[in-house]
């Protein structure tokens, strides 16, 4: 079966480490269809997110840009309006852009309101939704914290089932039974063993898996991307039998921590630690019933990606549909006494990403890795020429990565960019900085490892003896010239333009070819001069 129409499925997974894939090695959960697909592209080794936290990675993604540039630093930071996304990029080249799933997106209500657009209109609806057509949004939210915002449809779902309740998701995908029949919370990690409540063909993982599969067969001849964005292994960790007990305590992997990270004299990394989040999850007893839960819901991602891809297969989607599997952050889950997503560690930072690229230009990199460091910025731009579009990087910071992929040995970036904004967090309140203050900068070099933390020294780390970052070399003198040259290079980075994006290079170089514009004569002496310049004086003026 052979189709006209170029498309991408983009899977992006929600708080999945890298190293909990056996396609990277991971030893003590088997993802044999991940490992499919990772048979059939490049297995990227060394990618980064732009923020090890869902919000302004994903606008990163969205837009292809530093968190710098388009600002939503944090979690519920609405992304301005204007911000150019990849749906404003690929409707120009007539290519849909579609949501199936979650983007944890923003909008910027305040500067619609000021610009008079309705978010009901065509415009103000493509604003509030990061510039995709929806076809499902799913944060995988309650109603109580996001109004408006949680799994509505999956609800009705629920519903149409006959899992009713005044918040199906809350009391079917994330309520469990406990042992006398009594309902028990998803929420409370004490609970992460038992089942959900929801049948596994009804979670929200299937239900998604569903959606995208119906999205892909009613697409006609106009070329797509279908932004399948999951929900898990996110928490409330809660999995459907039988991914609640497949794993238990004694397969799970060893925890990476020392007690001489304990001893730390970097402020900000004593005032993390003592967060109760991460007192919580570093707790073993914590650890031995969350991580279990964690690979199940992994598990079962991987199962129905098993379904999606042999629907791909089947229906001759596999020919003419570029797909990216990758996921927004890691998680620490107790790894360096910390908890949740924050920071810089490989284990939140670095995240897996998968591509198959069905063009024949791509047959000679199929199954293999590749180390270059790659950022989620990447994706827009890889997707714009796939589609065929013009580079746009006066706008979009990432790059594509058709060369890597095409077996090319193109010039690469020197370092991989990731940026934290912890004003909202408790750690900046108990180390006296001001929220404007409140933010780190890392960049890693393929070795080196070097985060700049604003008010106080900067930590190192070196992933070629230390490759568990256990030991932090912010602090000795010994590694003067390697603080000297990520300093340097930090700031390199921050003098480059960043938000002239109105503009294209070629139209700034015809400016200054023509300096100025026409009918505008600026300190000529006299006719002579202005003609020796190629101008003439208009006919109205004698001189």
């Amino acid at each position: 079966m052979t189709k006209a129409a170029k498309n991408v499925l983009w899977i992006m997974a929600d708080q999945l480490r890298w190293d909990y894939l056996s396609c990277y090695g991971a030893e003590h959960i088997d993802t044999p269809n991940l490992d499919w697909l990772a048979s059939q592209g490049v297995r990227f080794d060394k990618t980064y997110v732009q923020s090890p936290i869902c919000g302004p990675s994903r606008m990163s993604a969205y837009t292809g840009r530093y968190v710098r540039s388009h600002g939503a630093t944090w979690n519920g930071f609405p992304l301005r309006v204007g911000e150019p996304t990849l749906g404003d990029h690929l409707r120009e080249i007539d290519v849909k852009c579609s949501l199936v799933g979650k983007t944890h997106m923003t909008p910027d209500r305040d500067g619609m309101k000021r610009l008079g657009i309705t978010p009901e209109s065509e415009i103000g609806a493509l604003i509030s939704e990061c510039g995709f057509d929806v076809f499902v949004r799913d944060d995988g939210t309650n109603a109580t914290a996001y109004p408006g915002r949680h799994a509505q449809d999956y609800d009705q779902y629920l519903r149409d089932n006959g899992m009713d309740g005044e918040n199906p998701w809350e009391e079917w995908a994330n309520t469990a039974i406990g042992p006398d029949g009594e309902w028990r919370s998803g929420w409370l990690l004490d609970n992460a063993p038992l089942p959900a409540r929801v049948p596994k063909e009804h979670s929200e993982t299937a239900w998604l898996t569903t959606r995208g599969i119906e999205y892909i067969e009613a697409q006609g001849d106009q070329p797509w991307l279908c932004h399948l964005s999951y929900i898990k292994p996110h928490w409330p960790f809660l999995a459907p039998a039988p991914y609640n007990d497949m794993y238990s305590a004694q397969g799970i992997p060893g925890v990476n921590r020392d007690e001489s990270e304990r001893d730390t004299d970097h402020p900000l990394m004593q005032a993390w630690m003592n967060m109760r989040v991460c007192q919580t999850m570093s707790r073993e007893e914590v650890r031995e019933k969350v991580i279990p839960c964690y690979m199940g819901l992994i598990k079962e991602l991987d199962d129905q990606m098993g379904r999606l891809f042999a629907y791909l297969r089947e229906s001759g989607r596999m020919e003419d549909t570029m797909i990216v599997f990758c996921s927004d952050h890691g998680d620490n889950m107790g790894d360096h006494w910390l908890g949740e997503k924050d920071l810089f560690y490989d284990c939140s930072a670095r995240v897996p990403l998968l591509i198959y690229d069905p063009r024949p230009d791509a047959d000679v990199t199929r199954g293999t890795t590749s180390d270059a460091l790659v950022e989620m910025i990447d994706m827009a731009p890889t997707f714009l020429e796939y589609f065929g579009g013009n580079a746009k990087p006066h706008i979009m910071e990432g790059r594509d990565l058709s060369p890597l992929m095409h077996g090319e040995t193109p010039d690469w970036r020197k370092y991989a960019i990731s940026e934290y904004d912890y004003a909202t967090r408790n750690a900046q309140l108990n180390v006296g900085i001001d929220q404007a203050d409140a933010r780190l900068a890392m960049l890693f070099d393929g070795r080196w490892k070097y985060i700049h933390v604003e008010k106080m020294r900067p930590m190192l780390y070196d992933l070629e003896a230390d490759p568990d970052e256990l030991c932090d070399l912010g602090s000795d003198p010994a590694h003067a010239d390697q603080l000297e040259r990520f300093k340097a290079a930090h700031f390199e980075w921050a003098r480059q333009h960043h938000t002239r994006i109105t503009l294209t290079a070629d139209t700034i170089n015809q400016m200054s070819a023509e300096q100025e514009p026409p009918g505008i004569y600026i300190a000529y002496q006299d006719r002579e001069e202005l003609e020796a310049n190629g101008l003439t004086m208009p006919t109205h003026a004698s001189g």
